[in-house]
């Protein structure tokens, strides 16, 4: 996360004054988790990012019940059954914070929801466990710049793997799965690079720390399929949806290293990047080097749909009131 800072004119970046945790409205420096919480100890949490577009016609956030539906899926993968609320009632506790936390409406905000084993009930043993276990959920937000351009991004192959799926479930944002994308971003970054692509365990591509990845050859877009050892993220299927929808070809199919370095154009997708230019390979440039014209394309289909409350994809976005009122 980013620390707190100033744009220009005043506007803050980062965490807002208030959170949402354990069933109430606290200032987010108050909350406290027990030394015990199991969540910290064995990574038995999930998480969300979600992402609120600022836009002429107010902030909108963007396919937030998709987010959090996921959520509650894994929640149940990892036995969380102490959380009463649903999907609705968790859109409604999200905009309610937003609104107390009255970010500057030039900027983004994003939110982070957490989920997370707590403490042990009474007669559960020592160790490692889901049932016998009880449940927490916090939520915050933080102030996001709003990034419309394809920014670009220079990646390398990484050393570490992405856990196979049946090694560690694929389709859920669970905490202890990220110690992997630290890694590789940190060995990434330590070597001068923004960003890691992960391979599977067959050699494939499966994602970048944080992202999933797209090529483009010949005019038609690629991506790894859904079935492989990735999160199959809710802004790669907003690209997908948004491009065969304008008429561009999309094919879900395994990538190589080379399929990466021989492509016209690589760029990344996630809620935090938007579309995001991959521009050079372990030191190599995509291409040109430059952003490519796909790319470009792509993130203008992206930013309309996620800022554009007329617009056919309407039904993605759920706005918010002025804030602070």
């Amino acid at each position: 996360m980013m620390d707190t800072e100033q744009l220009t004119g005043g506007s803050t970046l980062g965490l807002g004054a208030w959170a949402y945790d354990r069933g109430d409205f606290v200032p987010a420096a108050s909350p406290r988790l027990p030394l015990s919480t199991q969540g910290l100890h064995y990574g038995t949490a999930v998480f969300e990012g979600i992402r609120a577009y600022a836009a002429p016609n107010g902030r909108h956030l963007f396919r937030v019940h998709e987010h959090y539906a996921r959520m509650l899926r894994a929640c149940r993968m990892l036995r969380m059954t102490g959380m009463p609320q649903s999907v609705d009632e968790l859109v409604d506790i999200t905009v309610e914070l937003i609104r107390r936390n009255a970010h500057d409406d030039r900027l983004d905000v994003y939110v982070r929801p957490l989920a997370h084993k707590l403490s042990l009930l009474p007669g559960t043993p020592l160790g490692v466990s889901l049932a016998g276990v009880s449940d927490g959920l916090s939520i915050a937000t933080y102030g996001f710049p709003p990034n419309r351009s394809p920014r670009p991004t220079r990646c390398v192959i990484s050393s570490w793997r992405r856990p196979a799926r049946d090694t560690l479930p694929a389709q859920a944002k669970i905490a202890g799965g990220y110690a992997t994308s630290a890694l590789a971003s940190d060995e990434a970054r330590s070597a001068g690079f923004d960003d890691a692509i992960l391979l599977d365990r067959a050699g494939n591509v499966a994602e970048a720390t944080t992202a999933n990845v797209f090529v483009v050859a010949n005019g038609v877009l690629r991506t790894p399929p859904a079935t492989g050892d990735l999160l199959a993220g809710i802004t790669r299927d907003t690209v997908i949806t948004l491009c065969q929808e304008a008429g561009m070809a999309v094919l879900e199919r395994p990538l190589s290293p080379m399929d990466l370095r021989t492509a016209d154009e690589v760029f990344l997708t996630s809620t935090g990047k938007g579309v995001a230019s991959v521009t050079s390979l372990s030191g190599k440039d995509i291409a040109d080097g430059e952003v490519g014209p796909v790319t470009i394309r792509v993130a203008e289909l992206y930013n309309t749909a996620a800022t554009t409350s007329d617009g056919a994809r309407r039904r993605w976005l759920t706005h918010l009131a002025p804030e602070g009122g």
